[in-house]
Order: structure tokens, then C-alpha cells, then sequence
């Protein structure tokens, strides 16, 4: 299995609206894209203050390495990459096996 982490920081003038259907629109990569085993979402809530400013995280599970590679070139995903990419401030991508 791989898993692949995905965290964002919208811009500030990003609307509450417009970062809603952002992230559902990631979730819905998970009904789009077959090789998504899993995807799990949620904003960052930790007391720590070690999140760098980033507010909202994704965590998508593979198959394999294959698998991640082909929903990263998938036209869906690039299609979503091209919607949210004018709104994000800063992403962090991660990447293991397992």
C-alpha cells in the first residue's frame, strides 16, 4: 500500500464558499479516479502549532506506486489540480509505502 498526503493553505481572499467545493472536489476524486483505494479529509485542529500555516489536509490510499502514479497523470486529477491551483498559497505533498 502507499499512502499519499496532501496539504493545503487556501489564499486569504479564497471565499469559505469557494474553499467548500474545493475540497469536495477533491473528496470526489475518490468516486472518479478507480485506483483511489481510500481518501479521508478534514481541516488541521491541532494544539500543537506546528501545521506552518497549513489548514486543510487529504489522505489518499494506493494500491502501489503504479496506482499513485496513474491517478497523478489522470485527467480528473489534473483537471482538479488546474481548478484549485489559483487558490492554494502553499501545498505540501507526502508521500510512503506501507
Amino acid at each position: 500500500m502507499l499512502t499519499h498526503i496532501v496539504l493545503f493553505r487556501f489564499k486569504p481572499a479564497t471565499t469559505p464558499e469557494v474553499v467548500t467545493a474545493l475540497v469536495q472536489a477533491f473528496r470526489d476524486l475518490k468516486s472518479q479516479i478507480p485506483e483511489v483505494v481510500s481518501l479521508e479529509s478534514g481541516t488541521n485542529n491541532s494544539p500543537e502549532k506546528l501545521d506552518k500555516g497549513l489548514t486543510h489536509g487529504f489522505v489518499l490510499t494506493f494500491a502501489n506506486a503504479h496506482d499513485r502514479d496513474v491517478y497523478l497523470v489522470h485527467p480528473i486529477h489534473q483537471a482538479f489540480v488546474a481548478q484549485v491551483g489559483p487558490h492554494v498559497d502553499d501545498v505540501l505533498v507526502f508521500d510512503f509505502d506501507h
